[in-house]
């Protein structure tokens, strides 16, 4: 779709020339309607106003436009004079409001008419909603369609993953029984290893102290033969010691 150029504007202007032709012949047509009503109504006003009795005072009959007629005005019968004169006053007022009409030119009071519009229906309309579908596809095509392709692959991914780590908790729990028994086994085994190495060291311990006691029993032995041998030879020693001072200590106190 080209919107600058040159045709487009042309065609624009036509159309909006035509419209406004037409509408000023749409305001004609209402004009004219609301004119033939006002005469209507007037005309069933003063049927109503004027009783069938009264003869004399007749309306002179007027050829009837072949319209739908407005519901009439329900009023309320009083004296004939108060009738003539509202009626009167109906005829009047209707005349000020035609000429009024007649006197009003007609492109103000289409552009009234326009200004009272609620929505303006010409060409532009069917350009700005296909602008808005064609806006509408391409976001749909370029943002929409890839950002939803997305969001399912992953919602997929995460799907595959969690399948996998529901599927994997049977694997993990069967590794965890088998660590536990693991577990279990070598815990036996240390257990059993450390109770024969404390029964062998004990057996070494008292080997080793039994050997001990005999090496020390032996010394004790050795020792306390020396200990004998050596109390023997002072025991000697001190008697020829004291032989010998007794003899001096003699000869000394006794004077020969």
């Amino acid at each position: 779709m080209v919107f600058g150029g040159v045709e487009p504007k042309k065609q624009t202007q036509h159309t909006h020339h035509s419209t406004q032709k037409q509408k000023q012949r749409n305001t004609t047509t209402k004009i004219n309607r609301l004119i033939i009503q006002m005469a209507n109504m007037i005309m069933a006003s003063s049927k109503t106003l004027i009783p069938s009795t009264s003869s004399s005072s007749s309306v002179p009959k007027t050829p009837k436009f072949q319209l739908p007629q407005l519901p009439q005005i329900p009023i309320l019968k009083t004296e004939i004079k108060n009738n003539t004169l509202s009626l009167k006053s109906t005829v009047s007022i209707a005349t000020a409001a035609a000429t009024l009409i007649a006197t009003t030119p007609l492109p103000s009071l289409a552009a009234e008419i326009e200004k009272a519009a609620l929505f303006d229906f010409n060409l532009t309309l069917p350009i700005i909603m296909g602008e808005f579908l064609f806006l509408m596809f391409a976001l749909d095509k370029i943002y929409y369609s890839p950002l939803g392709n997305f969001m399912d692959a992953r919602d997929a991914e995460i799907k595959e993953k969690l399948n996998s780590v529901k599927d994997t908790s049977t694997e993990v729990k069967q590794l965890e029984d088998e660590a536990t028994a693991i577990m279990k086994a070598a815990r036996a085994e240390i257990s059993a290893a450390l109770n024969q190495m404390k029964k062998e060291t004990t057996v070494e311990v008292e080997a080793k102290l039994a050997e001990g006691r005999v090496k020390v029993e032996a010394e004790l032995a050795e020792a306390l033969a020396k200990l004998e041998e050596q109390k023997v030879e002072t025991i000697k020693a001190l008697d020829s010691q004291i032989a010998t001072l007794s003899e001096e200590i003699v000869k000394k106190v006794l004077p020969v």
